[in-house]
């Protein structure tokens, strides 16, 4: 289990920052006592958030207004950590395009795989080794029940899900005698803004993101991933080994239809 005692003081880079279970990772970070450095593309949400940080913990909050789709994203953060102690990252910020695969258009799997994975690899090749070099840290990967298998209506993000659990998982072993610890969070539903744009009923299982945030972070260090929630664990330990994949994917299918309708 990470010392959080260890980092206080140090900052947290939170992308992905402005609702949600971002600002949930945020908050409770910030009442372990990290300064914060918010990213996500909308200042306005970024900048009341920040002041309700401020308020409610003794603590820095910086902000930055960021695409995750830019090119030159590890210049930016670079620039941006400087004169920083990163001692945690957490990568929340996904984009989630639904529908069938072939009606998705090329500008949306484009963003799709900018923001859900190229983004990400970005991301951590640029702060994690100044954690490294200071044997200390800590990197959460937020990934989504959706990436335990193929996803019929959420095809590509599905993908880009399974891509970040296998990442953080590999991560978790090659920076664990480094002083770094890294997991895969792998959520379930959650009545965040960016759920209840996709979904119109909440799934099994559904949690607060601070409920989750909270059990993610106390979470960290113990292995390489995460599912919080009872219902969750229930639900991906039943449909991974009981059910065929040709059985569970029609299935999965149907749960999409019946939450949109």
């Amino acid at each position: 289990m990470v010392d959080f005692g260890d980092l206080k003081g140090s900052w947290a880079m939170v992308a992905g920052a402005s609702e949600g279970l971002g600002a949930a990772f945020s908050d409770r970070l910030a009442a372990r006592g990290m300064n914060l450095l918010l990213i996500a593309r909308r200042e306005t949400l970024l900048h009341e958030a920040a002041e309700r940080l401020t308020s409610a913990h003794d603590v820095e909050v910086r902000c930055l207004a960021q695409d995750l789709a830019a090119p030159n994203l590890a210049e930016v953060f670079s620039e941006a950590t400087a004169d920083l102690d990163i001692g945690m990252l957490v990568y929340n910020a996904a984009f989630v395009p639904t529908g069938p695969f072939f009606d998705t258009s090329n500008d949306d799997l484009r963003q799709l795989m900018q923001v859900n994975a190229l983004g990400l690899v970005e991301t951590v090749k640029t702060i994690v080794p100044c954690m490294v070099e200071r044997g200390r840290g800590g990197l959460i990967l937020v990934s989504s029940m959706a990436g335990l298998q193929g996803f019929p209506g959420l095809a590509g993000y599905s993908a880009t899900k399974a891509f970040i659990i296998n990442l953080g998982e590999a991560l978790w072993y090659e920076l664990r005698s480094q002083g770094v610890d890294a997991m895969a969070f792998i959520a379930g539903a959650m009545p965040t803004p960016g759920y209840t744009k996709v979904f119109k009923d909440l799934a099994p299982g559904a949690m607060s993101a601070e409920y989750a945030a909270e059990a993610g972070l106390r979470a960290l260090g113990k292995g390489p991933r995460f599912i919080p929630g009872f219902m969750n664990n229930l639900v991906a330990a039943t449909t991974m080994r009981l059910l065929p994949r040709k059985r569970l994917i029609p299935l999965l299918a149907r749960t999409m239809r019946n939450l949109n309708s």
